[in-house]
């Protein structure tokens, strides 16, 4: 029987979980640091917190941080690969995912996400629900494409951002580390470090 480890007992986790069944894991256990106040995640068990899963990771055929923040999901990634965690891409059967691009490991694929030609995928990338990733996309470790964005031909995002639900990025742009990209932006300029637009065309976000 395939084990998968799951940390992060979240709604994203449980999607994670569901699509490690319809990958033939059939022992999906979970971890999460509010563990032991949070003994379930609908009818699958936590059974522990990161430092319960750091002691017995090699345990476990397959383990995925479903951890929604970019950062602390790559922290953890890193932990458990100094354990020697056993890391793959998981991706949703309906994922289109081109057999010339490069997807890293502890990435997952959600359902009727597109992945196309020579795009590269980094470590621990979310690629979500109904999203496109065109032709030679570099996206760097920790990136989130949130669900039905589209990503045109040779756009570059850095390490740790998130691009916002139903957002449109031009071909060639480039977009920073630790940057944020508001739900349903249209991006046609490049995006600095650590800068949040929105809008359409996007605009640096200025607080109040």
């Amino acid at each position: 029987m395939k084990s998968c480890a799951i940390l992060g007992a979240s709604g994203h986790g449980k999607v994670v979980a569901e699509i490690a069944e319809l990958n033939g894991y059939q022992n999906i256990v979970f971890f999460d640091d509010r563990w032991p106040s949070l003994t379930s995640v609908e009818h699958w068990v936590v059974t522990g917190d990161t430092s319960t899963l750091l002691s017995n990771v090699k345990e476990y055929d397959l383990t995925v941080v479903a951890i929604g923040n970019n950062v602390t999901r790559c922290i953890k990634l890193r932990e458990l690969r100094q354990v020697g965690a056993n890391f793959g891409v998981i991706a949703h059967p309906s994922a289109v995912i081109s057999k010339y691009s490069k997807i890293g490991v502890g990435s997952v694929i959600m359902p009727n996400a597109v992945v196309n030609s020579f795009s590269k995928v980094g470590e621990g990338c979310i690629i979500n629900t109904g999203s496109t990733v065109d032709h030679d996309c570099k996206l760097a470790d920790g990136v989130h494409i949130s669900p039905g964005v589209s990503l045109a031909g040779g756009v570059e995002v850095g390490e740790s951002s998130w691009v916002g639900i139903g957002s449109q990025v031009n071909q060639l742009t480039v977009i920073g580390c630790e940057a944020v990209v508001g739900a349903g932006s249209t991006v046609i300029k490049n995006i600095p470090n650590f800068q949040t637009v929105v809008g359409s065309p996007a605009h640096t976000l200025v607080k109040s």
